[in-house]
């Protein structure tokens, strides 16, 4: 693969960007510090903005690796910084790479997060040259389940207590998509 970093991408509704420092306090009051919205994830709400701080700038240290891809998700409307969409794993042998997102609780239900993952997926192997992209989520949390079905994954199985999240340890869905599936080929 061809590691290119975290740069800005634009789709019809959103602005896939690197974080600055000046997001903290949208991380932290649109969705890091909503149990609802990290109900399912592997980082436990965020009780203070200092937290959403010190992501933040983990994120911002990341960025000097071009292998790490770390975005968050911006409305173009109202430049309103709603969520993050990330790779959270990489397999380099076998051009493989794992896709990890969050999005306000706010901005659920309006089609913000697939529209983000599409364009990640077209980065990831058209720019970098992915093979295999995946995705997997707690078997009790099939809202992030529709959203890879919506972005062209097929569904692999069930890892049975495969997954450690805010609900202790879990069943995984898993999905995956490969480049020669992929519907939006240019």
């Amino acid at each position: 693969m061809k590691h290119i970093g975290t740069k800005e991408y634009v789709t019809e509704r959103l602005i896939l960007r690197p974080f600055t420092e000046d997001d903290a306090e949208a991380v932290f009051n649109n969705w890091a510090s909503d149990d609802e919205v990290t109900k399912y994830l592997t980082w436990p709400t965020h009780s203070s903005l200092d937290e959403s701080r010190g992501y933040v700038n983990y994120c911002i240290q990341q960025y000097s690796t071009p292998s790490r891809y770390q975005w968050g998700i911006e409305l173009k409307s109202t430049h309103e910084l709603i969520g993050n969409i990330s790779v959270v794993s990489s397999i380099e042998e076998l051009e493989c790479m794992e896709l990890g997102w969050v999005i306000g609780r706010a901005y659920w239900g309006n089609g913000y997060m697939p529209e983000a993952s599409m364009k990640v997926l077209e980065v990831l192997f058209d720019e970098v040259g992915a093979n295999c992209v995946y995705a997997g989520h707690d078997v009790n949390n099939p809202k992030s389940g529709r959203v890879m079905q919506k972005i062209g994954m097929k569904f692999e199985g069930v890892l049975r207590q495969f997954g450690k999240n805010n609900q202790g340890i879990v069943d995984v869905a898993r999905y995956s998509i490969v480049k020669s599936e992929r519907s939006d080929k240019h």
